[in-house]
């Protein structure tokens, strides 16, 4: 009977779940996009129920289409968006309220108040600017305006995760006996984790006035935190690896050591740089995070730049303005052109992240004439996913001390080969696309599969990785520094639109 790990990849649009087997090659998969629910302007939200109604399914799904059964997964891991943040009744399992995604901006108000002029208060400690995008002001905001909620968490009913914490809640049983926890990469991005510790900080918790009831047990991002509950598909498979996705990509490029990196092109994009041991205070806007933690293990930490706005843009064009009818065809309409004419689009919808981290930005599309069409907008879009990239490549440099010498890339935008080779052209360093693109889910295999023993070492896991696509510079440097000169004037348009008056 072959064996093979099981990866729940829960993420910002579908949930999925992967069968692997030994040599890191994906055997079959499962996946249920969910709904993206827009209050008003800035709010966005998930159905916790439906994400994991959505699991159980995929479940099945990957199950069946390699036709085996529990008895041949060895462990099950879990990776997540981040930062998006779930509260919950934990007597009757339900949420008080729908997810808040790490994309939401309603927080500004609560990040204001706390920040009393000074975004970095807590950055010392948990390596964050206090910021929409992190769950602890999510939390407050479910506390203070949700009915009831404040009156049950401070009883001590009500419990608080990111999804990973949810799914494995769940699966694990739920109300009955359901496993509170989440890993140390989760846990370092809610304002609330010492980085030093690994350990929840009391006071910051009492600033934000979140009790310590609701948070999750922290622990590494590999071992056997329970075993999955009798009603699944997977009775009794333990549940052995949780990393948050940006960090589960990291480890599935095998990017184990300090200074090896990766970028992952999804609904927005994400470079993390090992640090190792270290922990590197950012002074060129980038975040300080955990990378992993393996068991007992030291962790290793990492300087992160997150790009809010990236494949979702093309997602925009796609769904509100009806320029494209699949988000494949965007890279035959930028083909149609030879360059962009001249515009650029900074895509700040919710603000602007890494390095700029201006809650007040908002879209932008600059450079407009009469000459321009729809290809030249369409491969604008594109390109700014590579300039943004650019961007946060050389902050990682400026703190590291070390240029990056080559990107290895993965997620669903690094099938667009004119967007990949843009990205070589404005970096001035090679492109790199790895064999098995879905590194997500890998890395969160690779997690659990290391904690039941199905892979012995990380050497083991270097040896799987191999090279599928490379794609080097060939823009004069000249022409590369006037693109960026243009663009960091196009992003300067994007400041401070957000007005007190202005919803």
């Amino acid at each position: 009977m072959t064996d093979y790990i099981l990866s729940i990849d829960q993420g910002t649009t579908s949930t999925r779940a992967i069968v692997v087997d030994h040599a890191g090659s994906i055997v079959s998969s499962g996946q249920l996009e969910h709904e993206q629910i827009f209050p008003q302007a800035g709010w966005v939200e998930h159905n916790p129920k439906e994400i994991w109604d959505n699991t159980r399914e995929v479940i099945g799904q990957a199950l069946s289409k390699a036709n085996i059964t529990r008895h041949n997964i060895k462990a099950v891991g879990i990776t997540n968006q981040r930062e998006t943040a779930v509260v919950w009744d934990k007597t009757t399992g339900d949420p008080v309220y729908n997810a808040i995604v790490w994309q939401d901006t309603r927080t500004q108000p609560i990040v204001d108040r706390i920040a009393d002029g000074n975004v970095e208060r807590f950055k010392a400690k948990v390596g964050l600017p206090l910021a929409t995008y992190f769950s602890g002001t999510k939390i407050v905001w479910i506390l203070e305006n949700v009915p009831g909620a404040r009156e049950k968490a401070e009883a001590g009913d009500l419990l608080f995760g990111t999804t990973d914490s949810w799914v494995t809640w769940n699966l694990t049983g739920g109300i009955d006996g359901g496993v509170h926890v989440t890993d140390v990469t989760n846990a370092s991005r809610t304002l609330f984790m010492d980085l030093e510790t690994l350990k929840w900080d009391d006071e910051i918790l009492g600033i934000f006035n979140v009790p310590k009831s609701m948070m999750p047990v922290i622990k590494s991002s590999s071992e056997i935190y329970g075993t999955v509950s009798e009603s699944s598909l997977l009775r009794e498979v333990p549940v052995a690896g949780i990393l948050g996705d940006q960090q589960a990509a990291t480890f599935g490029q095998a990017a184990f050591d300090a200074g090896e990196s990766k970028n992952t092109y999804g609904t927005g994009n994400f470079l993390i740089f090992n640090t190792g041991e270290e922990i590197i205070h950012s002074k060129n806007g980038l975040l300080t995070t955990l990378g992993y933690q393996l068991g007992d293990n030291k962790p290793h930490y990492a300087l992160e730049g997150s790009i809010a706005v990236t494949g979702s843009l093309v997602q925009w064009l796609r769904d509100n303005i009806g320029l494209i009818k699949t988000a494949a065809e965007i890279e035959d309409l930028a083909k149609t052109v030879d360059d962009n004419g001249g515009v650029y689009f900074v895509p700040a919808f919710s603000g602007l992240f890494a390095p700029y981290w201006r809650s007040d930005a908002r879209g932008a599309l600059v450079g407009l004439t009469r000459f321009v069409n729809k290809g030249h907008i369409a491969r604008a879009a594109l390109e700014a996913t590579a300039f943004q990239t650019r961007e946060v490549l050389d902050a990682v440099n400026a703190d590291s001390g070390v240029d990056l010498t080559e990107l290895k890339v993965d997620g669903g935008m690094i099938a667009n080969n004119t967007l990949m080779q843009f990205q070589a052209d404005i970096l001035g360093v090679p492109v790199i696309r790895p064999v098995v693109a879905e590194t997500t889910a890998l890395g969160a295999a690779y997690a659990a599969g290391l904690a039941v023993g199905f892979w012995s070492d990380l050497d083991e896991l270097r040896a799987n990785w191999q090279e599928d696509s490379r794609w080097t510079p060939n823009m004069e440097t000249t022409e590369r520094e006037r693109q960026m000169r243009l663009w960091k004037k196009a992003v300067t348009k994007t400041f401070d639109w957000i007005d007190d008056d202005v919803k």
